[in-house]
């Protein structure tokens, strides 16, 4: 973008002050004017799996490039295990990390929040006023919440029907409601349509609740209001659901009037197009696009998520910026955390051979997701993904064969690995 005037875009919320040194980034602290360094700069905008990888990437691959990592939040609650949270068996504690381990790897902490970007002039714009400059920016802004495509469900019925798609405090006062139901009372989960943060996390919250329910409010059940006709793994879900849960679990897809159109959080009250569910406990899982600062910044597409050129990650709509992590459009790749550190680390590799003047070399990218069914009991969705005509595409692999009780250990490796990955945890 040209000018801050015609760029600028204040973000709702107010945000934390800054933390960290400044002055690392090529910046003069309270002037907003740049200084000369001698290093290049990588900004990174986003503080999740996807932008925390990316900056402790950066830094492995090339100590000798500055690297910024910018995020109100200091302590973060990551996604995955949050289930495990609100079924009882683990504390929030246990899925919350700080940015020690980044610091500690050389990687500037900024705890504040980006408001604008100018791409001309390799420039960011801080909420208190103050300026980062950039050789080349990475942005990660994650995904925030569509309020009111289901009608009456906004931040303030969240705080009664709670999404707990961030982790965090909605995570607790998920938890805190099921504690608290009547046994024999009835949890809904209202699953969306379109493209979403882990398809398959649903269904494994469904799994886990019904687990707590069988132990502490045997009388209770699940119900899930889908607006889609079919979900990731559905045949083994289901299996599992009729061997663990008996008679617990309800699945309506949208074919048989599952889909929400609209809430009551007063009441608890779920309306489809021809029913009316009033409930226990509503776990309401809000349509979902980018984060705020891909529509404010002119990242995002007329279609709403990020595009970008899947060999490094920059974005289409903006030159010598990257997207990546949720909000991008990685083709086949899914919006989860294990995709989102894949892709880290390519861009990261793009980013330090472009500083370098190298060709950017051909992605290798994967994911794996696991989905708990009780905690002893996982599934698995391994991805291997290859570039193909300028698509990310999902390429055939074999995977070894393994019980659910093995795929559970799995699952528990993966969550300390990936933490060390991203958060160097």
């Amino acid at each position: 973008m040209s000018s801050w005037n015609g760029s600028e875009a204040t973000l709702k919320r107010r945000g934390f002050l800054r933390r960290g040194v400044l002055a690392a980034a090529g910046f003069m602290a309270g002037t907003g004017r740049a200084v000369a360094r001698a290093r290049p700069a990588v900004a990174i905008v986003g503080g999740g799996f996807a932008g925390s990888a990316c900056a402790l990437h950066l830094r492995q691959l090339n100590p000798g490039i500055d690297v910024s990592l910018i995020d109100p939040v200091e302590r973060y609650a990551t996604c995955p295990m949050s289930n495990e949270v609100i079924a009882g068996e683990r504390g929030i504690a246990s899925i919350t990390l700080s940015r020690a381990g980044l610091r500690r790897a050389g990687v500037t902490v900024i705890g504040e929040r980006v408001t604008a970007i100018d791409a001309q002039r390799r420039r960011l714009r801080l909420e208190a006023g103050s300026a980062i400059t950039f050789d080349r920016l990475v942005v990660a802004p994650g995904i925030r919440f569509l309020w009111n495509r289901i009608e009456g469900y906004d931040e303030a019925a969240a705080q009664k029907m709670p999404h707990a798609w961030k982790a965090g405090q909605q995570t607790m006062l998920l938890a805190a409601q099921l504690q608290h139901m009547n046994d024999g009372g009835v949890v809904a989960i209202s699953v969306p349509s379109g493209l979403m943060r882990c398809p398959p996390g649903p269904y494994e919250r469904a799994s886990l609740i019904a687990h707590y329910l069988r132990r502490h409010k045997p009388r209770s059940k699940v119900l899930i209001l889908d607006a889609n006709n079919s979900f990731p793994k559905q045949a083994q879900f289901t299996e599992a659901w009729n061997s663990l849960y008996p008679g617990m679990i309800e699945w309506v897809p949208v074919l048989e009037d599952g889909a929400v159109v609209r809430v009551d959080s007063a009441t608890m009250t779920l309306y489809t197009a021809a029913n009316t569910h009033r409930v226990a406990v509503a776990n309401v899982i809000a349509p979902q696009a980018p984060g705020e600062l891909a529509p404010a910044t002119g990242l995002s597409s007329e279609h709403g998520w990020c595009p970008i050129v899947p060999e490094s990650f920059e974005s289409t709509k903006m030159p010598g910026i990257h997207v990546i992590g949720d909000a991008c459009i990685a083709d086949a790749m899914p919006k989860s955390a294990s995709a989102a550190v894949s892709q880290s680390r390519q861009c990261a590799i793009a980013v330090a051979a472009m500083l370098s003047g190298r060709p950017t070399p051909e992605p290798v990218l994967d994911s794996i997701c696991y989905s708990m069914l009780a905690p002893e009991q996982a599934l698995a969705f391994p991805g291997h993904f290859e570039l193909q005509e300028g698509k990310i595409i999902a390429a055939p692999r074999t995977a070894a064969a393994a019980t659910p009780a093995q795929i559970s250990l799995a699952a528990q490796r993966w969550y300390v690995q990936i933490r060390s990955d991203a958060f160097a945890a």
